[in-house]
């Protein structure tokens, strides 16, 4: 899959889109990234810890969250990505929802889409991805968690998320899913995806899986966010062995060292 200027393997590594929230408020790092400055330098970290990705987000989605309009989100966004871009060669990946912000985002020069609702928010954004060219994640999310039987629900609402990409004409090659861990689901459910995420290659698309500091490792181990490192480590691993592409993550030095393990283990190459 080609993202930016950089082609990356769909099977056989998993690769670390590192987390960078350009936002006042988010769940785990609110407020300490929000200046250009501050957020080159995080950048410069995490590449040399082992970021393949940056994924620059500028509305935080955690529970409860505030939402801002595209114009204040793409202010946000659009100067880092254009400094990010300027400085380093690293693919960046904007995590939006929002179609106005995806364009603005592919104007500034973001190489891939991660929109959170899976093309189902704004009935623009598929037409924005596939007009781009770019890569794009498709996150599993909706509005309620009334599921009769949860694995196939969830398997379905991404078989739809995949059909309205296809409709816009996203092709096949550009398209990552993630299951959505920490979106419209249980403690129980949380679980059960990392669980069972070998399913999702069912769907015949790459898969992201984004746990880092989320609630399901926090209730487990009855942690605040900053200290979850371990719980997110041990949800990478299992995301090695599923086979996935992406983790994205926040602790990204930690995160590689455990997939450089995993996958001497597995004997990957």
């Amino acid at each position: 899959m080609r993202i930016g200027s950089r082609d990356f393997a769909t099977t056989g590594h998993t690769y670390i889109m590192g987390i960078l929230n350009v936002t006042p408020d988010s769940f785990s790092d609110g407020g300490k990234f929000n200046q250009i400055d501050a957020a080159l330098k995080h950048v410069e970290e995490m590449i040399g810890d082992g970021a393949d990705v940056i994924d620059i987000g500028g509305e935080s989605t955690r529970p409860g969250y505030t939402k801002i309009s595209d114009e204040e989100e793409t202010d946000r966004v659009v100067p880092v990505i254009e400094a990010v871009k300027k400085e380093f060669e690293i693919p960046i990946s904007v995590d939006t929802y929002k179609s106005g912000v995806a364009e603005a985002a592919a104007q500034a020069g973001a190489d891939l889409i991660n929109d959170i609702w899976g093309l189902k928010y704004d009935a623009r954004m598929a037409e924005v991805i596939a007009k781009s060219g770019l890569a794009c994640c498709l996150m599993h999310n909706r509005d309620n968690t009334e599921y009769r039987n949860f694995m196939e629900d969830m398997k379905q609402d991404l078989r739809e998320t995949i059909a309205l990409a296809k409709a816009a004409g996203i092709a096949d090659d550009k398209i990552i899913l993630d299951p959505g861990v920490g979106f419209a689901k249980s403690y129980e459910n949380n679980l059960e995806v990392i669980r069972r995420l070998k399913e999702f290659n069912e769907l015949k698309y790459p898969v992201l899986l984004g746990t880092s500091r989320k609630s399901v490792i926090g209730l487990t181990l009855d942690l605040p966010a900053a200290e979850r490192v371990e719980g997110t480590i041990v949800t990478t691993v299992m995301a090695v062995e599923a086979g996935c592409m992406f983790v994205r993550v926040h602790d990204v030095k930690e995160n590689h060292r455990a997939i450089q393990m995993a996958e001497a283990i597995l004997d990957r190459k």
